[in-house]
């Protein structure tokens, strides 16, 4: 089966936080991904909520619970108590966890499972204690012991990090030694009966060699490549080709 899209808002959150006004309307956007085949929504609300606005999670949610109801809401970001409080209030069907420190621009390397294991542990068990799918974020070095390490988590799936072959765009050759990589760790991942996501600077160019070497991928979590191809493409194609390179019949 293809891999599932879900759409990451954050760069649109971005845009409409330069000014003081409502637009772009991030709920309108996310309804047309939706509406355009995405399966789902990712948000990453940071402490000085720089993208996404805390406020904006009570919206997403009542988009996809009144509109869209097999749609999935994804909320990723770093397990401090003020993050794992707006899970609970807002209760995404998926929660990716990510070792970011509030000051990084963006997310660019997986946990370390060895430091982090039983902090992971206690965190895994409180938010799949109440219902949501737990995703960690991990490095796709092709290593098998950091799998294993996930596995003791509980965690439900891993999403490979993908950031070093996104910047492979102009280097086929070491794109080709990326992706055997990542494909060795989602091997690693599924032997351990994890599922897989991944995302990071994946685009439409680099997606279709991902899902060829991943072919259980579950999902992909997209927004700077994808919202960058909005501006030229408009929103609803974007989604659809998008879906496309992930190998979807749309």
């Amino acid at each position: 089966m293809p891999a599932k899209l879900s759409v990451n808002l954050n760069a649109i959150a971005m845009l409409r936080n330069r000014r003081d006004l409502p637009w772009p309307n991030v709920a309108h956007l996310g309804r047309i991904a939706l509406q355009s085949g995405a399966s789902g929504l990712t948000v990453h609300p940071r402490p000085d909520e720089r993208h996404i606005r805390f406020s904006d999670l009570p919206v997403l949610r009542a988009l996809i619970d009144d509109e869209f109801p097999t749609a999935e809401f994804n909320i990723e970001g770093y397990p401090s108590e003020e993050f794992l409080a707006l899970c609970e209030a807002t209760e995404p069907e998926q929660v990716t966890l990510v070792p970011d420190d509030p000051s990084q621009a963006t997310s660019d390397h997986g946990w370390d499972l060895h430091a982090h294991q039983e902090f992971l542990k206690r965190v895994v068990g409180r938010l799949r204690g109440r219902g949501m799918r737990v995703s960690l974020f991990v490095d796709g070095d092709g290593r098998a012991e950091p799998m294993r390490l996930a596995k003791t988590t509980g965690t439900d799936r891993v999403e490979l990090y993908t950031g070093p072959y996104g910047g492979c765009f102009d280097d086929p050759d070491a794109a080709q030694r990326e992706v055997e990589r990542l494909g060795q760790t989602a091997d690693a991942a599924k032997a351990e009966g994890l599922d897989v996501n991944a995302g990071h600077d994946l685009t439409v160019a680099n997606l279709p060699l991902l899902a060829k070497c991943i072919p259980h991928l579950a999902e992909v979590s997209i927004g700077h490549g994808l919202t960058a191809d909005a501006l030229e493409y408009g929103m609803a194609e974007t989604v659809r080709r998008f879906c496309r390179a992930c190998g979807q019949a749309i």
